[in-house]
């Protein structure tokens, strides 16, 4: 597992690629849950819900008949928002009929961040995009 964090004036950065395994899960929502309140987002546990259900489908979706890959977690604090990425390099988003999930992930997230987007990169995989929106920070409103 390769943890970095980075960060200019503007725009804190943390990112964490490691194996899409279950045994991640709970080290992924910790850690973003920790970066969001950080940075002024007023329900980190929602940011913990939504990464929770998008490392989880990353997991169960993206490889499949036992192959295996890895997953990148990226999230930048900027002023009125929080951005959060989750990024498989699997097979990409294809219908699943053997499904071993409930199918509510992507609604959960839905209804947990202010804007989702799904991309579907050239090179393969998903990544999947999602906004919370966070109030701005003392610094950042001077700076406006």
């Amino acid at each position: 597992m390769r943890v970095t964090a980075t960060a200019t004036a503007e725009r804190p950065r943390f990112e964490l690629r490691l194996p899409a395994s279950p045994t991640t899960v709970p080290h992924v929502r910790r850690a973003l849950m920790t970066f969001a309140s950080a940075h002024g987002v007023p329900e980190a546990s929602d940011v913990g819900l939504a990464v929770t259900e998008a490392v989880t489908n990353a997991i169960l979706h993206a490889y499949r008949g036992g192959e295996t890959g890895e997953m990148r977690i990226v999230a930048c604090a900027e002023p009125d928002r929080l951005v959060v990425v989750v990024r498989d390099y699997g097979c990409g988003m294809s219908p699943r009929p053997d499904s071993p999930g409930l199918g509510m992930g992507l609604s959960i997230i839905g209804r947990l961040a202010a804007e989702v987007n799904i991309e579907c990169p050239a090179d393969g995989g998903t990544r999947l995009r999602m906004h919370f929106d966070a109030p701005l920070s003392g610094a950042a409103r001077v700076a406006r």
